[in-house]
């Protein structure tokens, strides 16, 4: 998403302008063409050397330097998006009362582009009346404010005004300002991860999904401007944009009301999860002891999910269904695809190596109702998830 993108960074004098090392770094690995401008005070905390070997532009501080005069106006126009991080108590109140008196300024004063700022300060200063105040005009001047995180500070107190981590400003600014729109007003239902049938209050019946193959599809048509809602079995999988709904269920049951929730204003529903297809009959409300040599356990078919989907689903829903096989796994693909309603089936194998529950990466076929197949090599599930919303938007507007 970032590819090709034109990224200025500003950085003020905070210790925090450690972190804008590793910041210019992810802008760069992710394809980003990186510039940085400093304020003098900044250059006590990070060396501009390092700055420009890493974002490989030279890094300007100066209005002029001996005969050339560092264009802030161009330089200003030049960026798809402005970030000042770390955004220091100073440079915020120069920012919200317009004082120009360095490049950073002078460049912020002339920018045409988003402007994003990172704050880093110590509790007290960030708690002040006077920076309230700061950061309320600089958001009535359409710039975003990144929330800063608590912990520890550079005075040793523990409270908030750290400056957000790297990380979290590149998934903030790639999610706030640089989403394709192509998905754009479309609703979306994800499940994702397993279900657990509980057994009594502390065993269950589940299986080894991850939900790492969801979350990455969640991601990713968020990423393509849908708005998306994740139903998902207990993991330990966490989503990188904030801007995904996350319905946390256990048990199929749960699962089946969620989705029934949700379908009925929903435009593509992909079904990932991996559902339990049995129950325990009855589930006891004390934990059974161990006593005699077996035990005997009476299990029921849970809902089928996709198929009471597939039962009402209108003529403007797209429904794609997951297959995960061991044996005959193209046939029992394509027969979930006609029993089942989908539009499409995504089918994996247990007997590919490196595919499935637990890894990281997946190999795919997709068979839609219309006869196509499309076969994919063994990728990462990130980009597997891009494999399968490309072929979704494809089908849509096709």
């Amino acid at each position: 998403m970032l590819a090709g993108k034109k990224i200025l960074i500003g950085i003020s004098g905070s210790i925090a302008a450690y972190k804008t090392i590793l910041l210019v770094r992810l802008l760069i690995k992710a394809g980003a063409e990186v510039k940085v401008v400093q304020t003098e005070a900044s250059k006590d905390f990070v060396s501009p050397l390092v700055l420009t070997t890493l974002s490989k532009n030279k890094v300007l501080h100066d209005l002029a330097t001996n005969d050339e005069w560092a264009n802030h106006v161009a330089l200003g126009r030049w960026a798809d998006l402005f970030i000042v991080a770390p955004l220091s108590c100073n440079t915020l109140a120069k920012m919200a009362n317009g004082i120009c008196d360095n490049l950073l300024m002078a460049t912020y004063l002339s920018a045409t582009c988003p402007v994003v700022v990172a704050p880093a300060m110590d509790e007290d200063m960030w708690h002040h009346g006077t920076t309230k105040r700061n950061l309320a005009l600089l958001e009535s001047f359409g710039n975003t404010i990144i929330k800063v995180n608590a912990g520890e500070l550079a005075s040793g107190l523990i409270g908030e005004g750290r400056m957000a981590e790297p990380e979290e400003i590149v998934t903030f600014i790639t999610a706030k300002f640089f989403r394709n729109n192509i998905l754009k007003g479309k609703k979306v239902l994800v499940t994702a991860g397993p279900t657990y049938e509980p057994i009594d209050p502390v065993r269950f019946i589940g299986n080894h999904s991850s939900g790492k193959m969801g979350f990455a599809i969640a991601e990713e048509l968020y990423m393509q401007g849908a708005d998306v809602t994740l139903v998902t079995g207990p993991t330990y999988e966490t989503l990188v944009y904030k801007g995904i709904v996350r319905r946390n269920v256990t048990s199929a049951q749960n699962m089946y009301d969620a989705c029934h929730e949700y379908f009925a204003d929903t435009d593509i529903a992909v079904m990932s999860a991996a559902v339990a297809d049995y129950t325990p009959e009855t589930i006891a409300t004390e934990k059974v002891k161990k006593k005699e040599d077996s035990w005997a356990l009476g299990l029921t078919k849970t809902k089928d999910i996709l198929f009471s989907l597939g039962l009402i689903k209108q003529p403007h829903q797209f429904i794609a269904g997951f297959a995960l096989e061991t044996n005959n796994e193209k046939e029992n693909a394509l027969g979930k695809l006609r029993n089942k309603n989908a539009d499409c089936i995504v089918l994996n194998s247990l007997n590919d190596n490196s595919a499935g529950f637990g890894f990281d990466t997946n190999k795919i076929t997709i068979l839609h109702k219309s006869g196509e197949e499309i076969n994919f090599e063994l990728k990462s599930k990130k980009e597997v998830a891009k494999d399968i919303v490309s072929f979704i938007i494809s089908k849509i507007y096709g």
